[in-house]
């Protein structure tokens, strides 16, 4: 008798859609995705985790193997994180990693370009400024209004200081990348990259994805090098070293349901 594929629930950023759907046509499993808000982690902690939380709580347990998550770290927006079945993600800082395929890759690219704006098939589709939403952090802050309302807030000195800071986020890098993954119009991606790093006098270069780390998520192929492999019922923390991603700690006085 054939054994039964495993079933996942996939639960991704919007920004990894063309590459999560090649690797799910190509994958033995049942992936069922969700793709999520792309700049959920301009949102601060919280609100990430909250948004990604509920759509775990919304997956019925019964009819999964697993949960998976397309997401890295990102400013700790996965952090606390549970579910009634094992939740499994890369050990990534951002997607960056995911889209060139490994941690190691990244650190090494990371090491050698600082300076680095990053640009891929899904942040150039979805090419919208997070701090659009009502509910990123410099919205909430009502950072986002002109300089005269600013004053009116916080003082002309500190009116000043926050104009500047914030038209001149972009003044540190030197050079656009554009993280080629194989899908979507590629010459499209590359004259719209090359027009960036031009407009803003910065060196423009291709660097090669790789879906290696989306396909092993998707597969059920998962190392404990490159993944957390969660049991239900614990919690996603920061390990605050090369891991990046691990169960959380409990308290020797918490007891089960604390």
């Amino acid at each position: 008798m054939t054994q039964p594929l495993p079933r996942y629930r996939l639960i991704a950023c919007e920004v990894m859609f063309r590459e999560c759907a090649a690797a799910m046509a190509n994958c033995k499993a049942i992936v069922d995705p969700e793709f999520l808000p792309k700049g959920l982690h301009d949102i601060g902690e919280a609100g990430m985790s909250s948004r990604i939380q509920s759509a775990i709580d919304a997956t019925d347990p019964a009819t999964y193997d697993a949960i998976l998550l397309a997401y890295g770290l990102c400013n700790n927006g996965v952090r606390g994180l549970h579910a009634m079945r094992p939740l499994v993600l890369p050990r990534a800082h951002d997607c960056i990693t995911l889209l060139l395929g490994s941690r190691q890759r990244y650190a090494e690219y990371f090491a050698a370009n600082p300076g680095t704006y990053y640009k891929s098939p899904g942040w150039i589709e979805r090419n919208t400024d997070p701090n659009d939403s009502p509910a990123s952090i410099p919205a909430r802050l009502g950072l986002l209004r002109d300089r005269a309302a600013l004053a009116a807030q916080y003082g002309e000195d500190n009116a000043d200081f926050l104009m500047e800071t914030m038209g001149n986020w972009l003044q540190n890098y030197r050079k656009l990348a554009f993280i080629d993954t194989g899908v979507g119009d590629t010459a499209g991606y590359l004259d719209f990259s090359t027009s960036f790093a031009r407009d803003k006098g910065w060196e423009m270069e291709r660097v090669s994805g790789s879906l290696a780390l989306i396909e092993g998520l998707l597969s059920g192929d998962w190392p404990e090098e490159d993944f957390l492999v969660l049991p239900p019922g614990e919690r996603i923390d920061a390990s605050w070293d090369e891991r990046i991603v691990c169960p959380l700690r409990k308290n020797p006085d918490q007891n089960d349901n604390g």
